[in-house]
Order: C-alpha cells, then sequence, then structure tokens
C-alpha cells in the first residue's frame, strides 16, 4: 500500500527524505492510476530500502498540483535530494512503465556515484 501525503508533510517526506521518493500524483476519477499502483508496488520491492514511494491525491492537493505543473494524470516524479530528478507522464503499458522506472533509479545510482567519486577525488588531491 501507498504511503498517502498531502501539502502538510510533503517537505518533510519528499524534499527531506535521505532516499530517493517516487511520488504518484493521482487522482480518485483517474482509473489509470489505479491501474499502475501494482506495478509501483513492484517496483518499492523491487529497490527495496534505495527507494521511497508516495502517494499524492492531486484533487485535494492542489498547490501541489500546480507547483509541480502536473498536466495529466497519473504523473510520476522522482526526487532526491529535494530536487525532481525525472518525471514520468506517459507509457505505453507495464513494461515500458517497469523500465523507466528502473531507468530512473540506475540513473540516480550512477549520478551519485559519480558526485561520491568527484568528492572523493577532489579530498585526495587536497590531502
Amino acid at each position: 500500500m501507498l504511503l498517502s501525503i498531502r501539502e502538510p508533510n510533503f517537505p518533510t517526506e519528499v524534499l527531506g527524505s535521505s532516499i530517493p521518493v517516487l511520488v504518484h500524483f493521482w487522482a480518485p476519477w483517474c482509473g489509470l492510476c489505479r491501474l499502475i499502483v501494482p506495478q509501483l508496488q513492484q517496483f518499492q520491492t523491487n529497490w527495496q530500502d534505495q527507494v521511497k514511494l508516495v502517494g499524492v491525491n492531486a484533487d485535494q492537493s492542489l498547490k501541489l498540483a500546480s507547483t509541480y505543473r502536473l498536466q495529466t494524470l497519473p504523473t510520476l516524479i522522482l526526487f532526491a535530494n529535494g530536487q525532481e530528478l525525472h518525471r514520468l507522464e506517459h507509457f505505453h503499458g507495464r513494461e515500458d512503465l517497469r523500465r523507466t522506472l528502473d531507468e530512473f533509479m540506475h540513473s540516480y545510482q550512477n549520478r551519485s556515484a559519480s558526485v561520491s567519486l568527484s568528492t572523493h577525488e577532489y579530498l585526495t588531491l587536497e590531502a
């Protein structure tokens, strides 16, 4: 089951998270939003403690919907270190969704590894 969050706890749960957060913006009237929940839960299971999955009801969180300029639902946004890294607004089936989400995570891991390497190299040069 997705952790459901609203505007007041968005800064803490998403922007302040120590791990990447995949935010599923949805609405009760959106059939596709409900259909992808099992795939999202499988994604979270596959990536275990490396990503947090949360749901935001866009109809109840209009300020967030406006802030992140939602054009369509469902919209999936991957946040890391308080920043939007990737956005998915359209996909073509379950396999496309799974592949795209996995690519998001691999991209995040590669970005994190290069930042760590750059920091380490900098520290080594300074020493």
